[in-house]
């Protein structure tokens, strides 16, 4: 489906574009990733709706069949935002604990009290944390967007089984240009 519009009051959501992962092998090339988020940020920034930017700094405790992942620890510097997403104090900054950026960071109130009606995610990875997050907005009653093209995965397979199978039952897809081309009109 089309991107139909760009709600007055929606933010932008950009997952996990930090230090500990943009260098990952990816089944697309991230400096184009990063490229489009920027572009995204950018426009949203200029209309001064919010920016969320998101790390991840561990995962749930649960076992799973990789093991449990919970306490994790990662290398200093492995939770930075890169630097190319020029980090603002008005920026919102969650950082997650879980796939979803919206999984016990309080985001959803934070989002609300702003007003906020829609969200548009980009960023690393499309099955997982794009995906989550992307999930529990649309659970949460947000409108959501997704520029597939703004996003990647470790692994192409799953990045076209979110796009494909996933993403139309629970947003509206498209590029980056068709979301730029909401906001100006």
């Amino acid at each position: 489906m089309p991107i139909t519009a760009i709600d007055p009051t929606a933010a932008l959501v950009v997952v996990d574009l930090q230090a500990g992962i943009v260098p990952l092998p990816l089944a697309h090339p991230v400096e184009g990733i990063v490229e489009r988020s920027v572009e995204l940020l950018r426009a949203f920034r200029d209309r001064g709706l919010p920016v969320v930017l998101v790390n991840v700094a561990g995962s749930p405790p649960g076992r799973t069949d990789r093991g449990a992942r919970g306490s994790r620890t990662f290398p200093e510097g492995w939770t930075d935002l890169v630097p190319e997403l020029e980090q603002r104090p008005e920026d919102l900054l969650v950082t997650k604990y879980a796939r979803s950026a919206f999984a016990g960071t309080g985001l959803a109130d934070r989002l609300r009290a702003l007003g906020v009606t829609q969200v548009v995610v980009t960023g690393i990875a499309t099955g997982s944390g794009v995906e989550s997050t992307a999930r529990d907005a649309h659970e949460q009653g947000f409108h959501v967007t997704l520029p597939v093209d703004a996003m990647t995965d470790s692994d192409l397979a799953t990045h076209e089984h979110s796009v494909a199978k996933v993403f139309p039952k629970i947003a509206e897809t498209g590029s980056t240009e068709d979301v730029l081309a909401a906001l100006a009109g």
